[in-house]
């Protein structure tokens, strides 16, 4: 007799870099977060302007995830923030520039206000760079403390910052012609 599978959950992660190189790195996240569960879909990739943090930033490369995971949320977060330390990340200031930034939005429709890990993302409803790409996913996934839908928070906060959109940046780039 086997054992049953362990429930799952849906997850959606926040990913962001302006270090180094952006591209890249998202691109290598993406690859580590299928070790952490089924990656269901990705959003296309959008560039925005640092929001907070010291000045002359470069542009943020943003989008968002969707995993199905039988982590729990505090496991999967630690293992966002060892991904984030794979790839160089060092947090010495707060919203400063990053190699990568990896941000539990949602984890099934739980809710939790502990100190280590807060869910819903408490900032995730207020910036368009996180619901632009969320949109993408499921633009009537739902708060699970307001109950607004991410296309309601959009309409509400406009997505002027949103910047420069690319919905191909997974596929392989073509090979270049021979010389």
């Amino acid at each position: 007799m086997t054992a049953p599978d362990p429930p799952h959950a849906d997850a959606f992660i926040a990913l962001g870099a302006n270090l180094g190189d952006p591209l890249r790195t998202l691109r290598w996240a993406v690859t580590q977060l299928g070790a952490l569960g089924r990656v269901q879909g990705v959003s296309a990739l959008y560039r925005t302007a640092p929001v907070g943090g010291p000045p002359g930033q470069p542009d943020y490369l943003n989008a968002v995830a969707q995993l199905r995971t039988t982590l729990p949320p505090a496991a999967l977060l630690g293992a966002l923030h060892a991904l984030e330390a794979q790839a160089g990340r060092e947090r010495h200031e707060r919203w400063a520039a990053r190699t990568l930034d990896l941000d539990l939005i949602t984890y099934a429709d739980l809710t939790c206000h502990d100190p280590a890990l807060t869910l819903p993302h408490p900032r995730a409803w207020e910036r368009p760079f996180v619901l632009g790409p969320l949109r993408d996913l499921n633009p009537d996934l739902r708060c699970p403390v307001s109950g607004e839908s991410v296309r309601d928070a959009l309409r509400r906060l406009g997505t002027a910052e949103l910047g420069r959109r690319d919905p191909g940046w997974l596929r392989p780039r073509p090979a270049p012609p021979p010389s």
